[in-house]
């Protein structure tokens, strides 16, 4: 699936890692490495980082009831 990035401005990055981290926290979830991607401040990426499976199986269970 490839999907086509939205004009985002400088920083945008940084709003996107508040915002799902305050998400996530809200389901009792917490990725430690959430933050954005200070080497590539103008490709506004989110590093998610390595968490461990029973986490992942968590969050899997909120996005599936999220998407039900």
């Amino acid at each position: 699936m490839t999907t086509k990035q939205a004009k985002l401005k400088p920083g945008a990055a940084e709003e996107a890692a508040t915002e799902l981290r305050d998400a996530l926290a809200g389901a009792g979830i917490v990725l430690p490495s959430l933050d954005s991607d200070f080497a590539s401040p103008y490709l506004n990426l989110v590093e998610l980082g390595r968490i461990r499976a029973d986490v992942a199986v968590k969050l899997a269970e909120v996005v599936r009831r999220g998407t039900a």
